[in-house]
């Protein structure tokens, strides 16, 4: 079984430009059918594995005021 830790072995993780220099945010990593989102002070803690089309309607979303 893979789990996404195996995953996003190897992956670029990266913050959003808006988080602070405390690194008190979530970071993000993408592959081509899945993102996965971890907590940036526990890098090697879980990660949350969401499908990529989920992962684009939920910041369309953010974006468009939705949620």
């Amino acid at each position: 079984m893979t789990t996404p830790h195996d995953q996003f072995a190897g992956a670029t993780w990266k913050t959003s430009s808006y988080s602070g220099d405390n690194n008190e945010c979530v970071e993000v990593a993408a592959t081509c059918a899945t993102v996965g989102v971890r907590d940036s002070k526990n890098p090697g803690g879980p990660t949350l594995a969401v499908p990529a089309a989920s992962w684009t309607a939920t910041i369309n979303a953010l974006r468009a005021g939705m949620l």
